[in-house]
């Protein structure tokens, strides 16, 4: 087994404790650090198949996670500028009103291992604060929102109204997700698209930024 897949598996297996030493080993022996990232980004999209397919669950996925932003951590000083947010940039946030932060951290944690820049508002986010972030960040490509409470369903809405009534609306996609979100309600409040889980939110920016 090559120090890559070794990495890979250790990330697989969320065991962050070594992630960061093997990380090293496979630069030290001259694997180059894309091609690790890479190999950690294919261990990711493993463990999210498997949470899509119900073999794992929450907290293995958050504990993969983990264990890849230690590897990370060892790469970014070999990685050109950028490489790890090569994808492009994603805003997140849980809307107003709204204090959960377990799924939206999973999606961010798993839309990064995708090789998104993300950056995360935080829970009870209100509209302006989403339209500040992507005046700041003009070149964000994906504002994605979370809501886990049919409560603060119409927040979601009203974010999404502002944000489809911008000039440069065309230059961004809006991804909705959460508990009571669906495909429905997605279309209603003209977001562009709308996914069950976090692997599925990964997999979605990556098409949506393509």
């Amino acid at each position: 087994m090559s120090k890559i897949q070794e990495v890979a598996s250790a990330v697989e297996m969320g065991k962050s404790k070594i992630v960061g030493g093997l990380t090293q080993e496979a630069l030290n022996e001259g694997a180059s650090a894309v091609d690790v990232l890479n190999a950690m980004i294919d261990a990711m999209g493993v463990v999210g198949e498997k949470f899509k397919n119900n073999e794992i669950f929450v907290p293995e996925m958050l504990v993969a996670a983990r264990a890849m932003k230690k590897g990370v951590e060892v790469l970014k000083p070999h990685l050109a500028s950028g490489e790890a947010g090569k994808a492009g940039k994603v805003i997140i946030g849980t809307v107003a009103g709204d204090l959960h932060d377990i799924g939206k951290n999973l999606v961010a944690m798993m839309i990064e291992s995708a090789g998104f820049e993300v950056i995360d508002l935080g829970v009870d986010v209100p509209t302006e604060k989403f339209l500040e972030a992507l005046k700041a960040n003009p070149d964000v490509k994906i504002v994605a929102l979370s809501a886990l409470l049919t409560t603060t369903m119409p927040a979601m809405k009203a974010t999404v109204e502002a944000l489809n009534a911008l000039e440069n609306r065309g230059a961004i996609k809006v991804m909705v997700g959460g508990a009571p979100i669906t495909q429905a309600f997605a279309d209603e409040i003209g977001a562009d698209a709308y996914t069950a889980d976090a692997a599925s939110a990964a997999q979605k920016a990556k098409e949506l930024a393509a």
